[in-house]
């Protein structure tokens, strides 16, 4: 079983997290920053993980600290849950329509983080998430999963749709990218690093 845990703790948050990628979308998270809870479910139901996900953080400040830090931990569950990647498809894309909103999400397990985020957010908030900090959970997670991201809103005008659309464009696709196809490394170098 694809399945991994990890906790990590600092002077700013607290956060523990289980993380099966051959799951059924079931989620329980509570960080604290709701919207961003919300979003996680989102995400957790259309990738078909299941995600256990609890974080204390210094909220009294800002979402910041909390937000970055969930993508650190989510991140880096990740990359353990995938160990070897062996026979995995490596790559998964999305398009994914909301009411007025188009989100594209293509992704690449591939060793090397990098984020490309085209989103073009009006509100400072949403709910009691910044928006500027949806950028630090999606870099964080990159980053720690070594995940290529690129992900655009091509149309949209409501931010709550964006930013739902994207969090279930991209467990859409990564959920794709995990599924175990073959029993081959999915990179002609034979290995991802």
């Amino acid at each position: 079983m694809r399945r991994a845990e990890y906790s990590r703790m600092s002077e700013e948050t607290k956060i523990s997290c289980m993380l099966n990628l051959d799951g059924t979308g079931k989620a329980e998270v509570k960080t604290g920053v709701g919207f961003l809870d919300h979003l996680l479910t989102l995400f957790t139901f259309h990738s078909g993980f299941d995600l256990t996900l609890n974080a204390e953080g210094d909220i009294y400040v800002d979402d910041h600290h909390t937000v970055e830090d969930v993508g650190i931990v989510l991140g880096t569950a990740l990359d353990k849950a995938l160990g070897d990647r062996l026979g995995i498809n490596r790559y998964g894309f999305f398009l994914l329509p909301m009411d007025e909103t188009l989100a594209r999400v293509v992704c690449d397990i591939s060793g090397r983080p990098y984020l490309v985020l085209e989103a073009a957010f009006t509100r400072e908030m949403i709910g009691d998430l910044a928006t500027e900090n949806l950028k630090e959970l999606l870099k964080s997670l990159a980053n720690k999963a070594g995940l290529t991201l690129h992900i655009d809103i091509l149309r949209g005008e409501n931010n709550h749709h964006m930013a739902e659309a994207i969090f279930k464009a991209l467990g859409r696709a990564l959920g794709e990218a995990v599924k175990v196809t073959s029993d081959r490394n999915p990179s002609t170098k034979g290995l991802i690093d």
